[in-house]
């Protein structure tokens, strides 16, 4: 959890922060401040969970930020540390919900304890809010949506057969895993342009209504229906072994002819629907939809208010399998830079592709296939393709320079490769830059406090991901590396005969005596004694 120590003093606000073993205790300390009007600032940033704080303090006391605090947030936790004893401020501090409330000069250890007492009430709280009534309720609200989510992912073919199943279990929706199923996707046809009661505007409208007319329809019939990314209604039949995929198709063109003619009668606009030319097994489901899809589309030649199957491709050559899972291996392996992986999911997308290529024409189909799925990739990390791949680059804009398989491939393997090797020395650029800019900042700043998340606050980084990048390149945590610069320092400057005020001044410290018991545990000798 996070902590804020708001505290006006300094000497005891830089000792709350570094004398309690917070980090230990699973907490972080995120920032300091001086006053209640700094608290806010940084709690608006920052967003702790926990909060330590004084109460007589200037610009805005500790009572009116606790107040304001409640209202803003009432899951912050809040323990006191407060030079009054009158009851009157613990009760005032009480009522507004603050865990405890502790006296100067409070020992670290109660500090803590109080501390982590405020954090198990937190915890308790979150749990509270997400018991299991109240979890199964936003499931039963939100099971509909995650269900409508599982079909469009399943008829894109984003699953694999593991995924179905486990899906349909948690989704409760029964799905034979033994069956074979159909596609039907339903769409409302164009508005005639006689039409005077709708506009295109009301193409949401209507296509609700139509989901709506299919779902009553369909009410007790064993399907299940759903809506893709373009609002049409999609409706997957089930159908069992022994039945002949023509016969199932024949009843689905006949329900969904009945469809149609109901959303004739019911809103005096017609709509159109494409079927799957087939059956299929779960893991088939992409193909079947491509088609019923497809089989949609014809309409714009056949015309409106029909119920279409799909027939094929007459003079078409083979179509181009659909592999979003490769695809999608195929990314995430190049973004985790794990070249073996990448290479084995490049050849699994080659052998069920290019390697059944029999025509120039359909390699060359698949060689912009391939460039354009590496194109993609490159640019959605903001990089161009000349930077990536180099001399490699040329058959990016003329693919007709590659004249075999083999040729084609080992240029694929190298634009792995170049990517790879692009994105590591992208990395590590920006990991020395960021810890260059770090330690520079620490020489130039050292006669003022350096803290770990202020430094992540003016790079705009997160604080623990600075920790981890600084300790990776230097080998040393950011509080040790800034703690050995100034004391490193403070030596050669007393050592220099510089006076012990200046020498704390010079390396961040106003409190000279907490300057000199940092430096006595540092080195083993007081200023005094380094200096003589």
């Amino acid at each position: 959890m996070n902590l804020l120590i708001v505290e006006d003093e300094v000497r005891l606000r830089n000792a709350l922060a570094n004398n309690i073993p917070w980090e230990k205790h699973g907490i972080e300390v995120v920032g300091k401040a001086a006053n209640g009007k700094a608290a806010l600032e940084l709690i608006d940033r920052k967003k702790p969970d926990l909060l330590l704080l004084d109460l007589q303090m200037p610009e805005m006391d500790g009572l009116s930020l606790a107040r304001r605090l409640r209202e803003e947030d009432p899951l912050m936790k809040i323990v006191i540390l407060s030079g009054h004893d009158d009851f009157a401020y613990a009760q005032a501090a009480l009522e507004l919900g603050v865990v405890s409330y502790l006296l100067k000069p409070a020992g670290d250890q109660e500090i803590l304890e109080a501390m982590l007492k405020a954090a198990e009430r937190l915890r308790r709280e979150l749990e509270q809010r997400h018991n299991e009534d109240e979890l199964r309720q936003k499931w039963k609200l939100h099971l509909p949506q995650l269900v409508n989510e599982f079909f469009q992912s399943w008829l894109t073919g984003k699953y694999e057969l593991w995924e179905i199943e486990q899906k349909s279990r948690d989704l409760q929706l029964g799905l034979p895993m033994d069956a074979r199923y159909a596609v039907a996707v339903f769409d409302m046809d164009p508005l005639p342009e006689t039409e005077t009661r709708f506009t295109r505007k009301d193409g949401p409208l209507l296509q609700f209504s139509l989901l709506s007319i299919v779902k009553e329809m369909l009410h007790g019939i064993r399907c299940w229906v759903s809506t893709n990314d373009a609002g049409c209604t999609v409706v997957v039949f089930p159908s069992g072994h022994e039945e002949e995929p023509n016969v199932v198709l024949q009843k689905i063109n006949a329900v969904a002819e009945k469809l149609l003619f109901t959303v004739k009668s019911s809103l005096k606009l017609t709509a159109s629907a494409g079927i799957s030319g087939t059956t299929g097994t779960g893991t088939e489901m992409g193909k079947l939809y491509v088609q019923a899809v497809r089989a949609l589309q014809n309409r714009l030649v056949l015309g409106h208010n029909l119920a279409i199957p799909y027939r094929g491709e007459k003079g078409t050559k083979k179509e181009l399998s659909w592999q979003p899972n490769l695809e999608k291996a195929l990314e995430i392996a190049l973004e985790t830079g794990d070249g073996g992986k990448a290479l084995e999911t490049l050849h699994t997308l080659w052998n069920s592709g290019m390697a059944q290529a029999e025509t120039a024409q359909e390699m060359h189909e698949r060689i912009l296939y391939f460039s354009s799925l590496f194109i993609r990739m490159i640019h959605k990390q903001g990089w161009t393709v000349q930077e990536v791949a180099g001399e490699d680059c040329v058959y990016f804009h003329n693919h007709r320079e590659l004249t075999a398989k083999e040729q084609v491939l080992s240029w694929l393997q190298r634009i792995i490769r170049a990517y790879l090797h692009y994105a590591g020395q992208r990395r590590k650029s920006t990991s020395h830059e960021t810890v260059k800019t770090i330690l520079t900042l620490v020489e130039n700043e050292i006669d003022q406090e350096i803290s770990l998340y202020s430094v992540a606050d003016r790079l705009y980084v997160n604080s623990s991901y600075l920790s981890r990048l600084f300790k990776q390149e230097t080998g040393k945590a950011f509080s040790s590396y800034v703690l050995e610069r100034k004391m490193e320092k403070a030596k050669a400057l007393l050592q220099e005969g510089a006076r012990i005020n200046d020498v704390a001044a010079a390396v961040g410290y106003s409190d000279v005596s907490y300057f000199t018991r940092v430096f006595r545990k540092y080195w083993g000798v007081t200023p005094g004694e380094m200096r003589q």
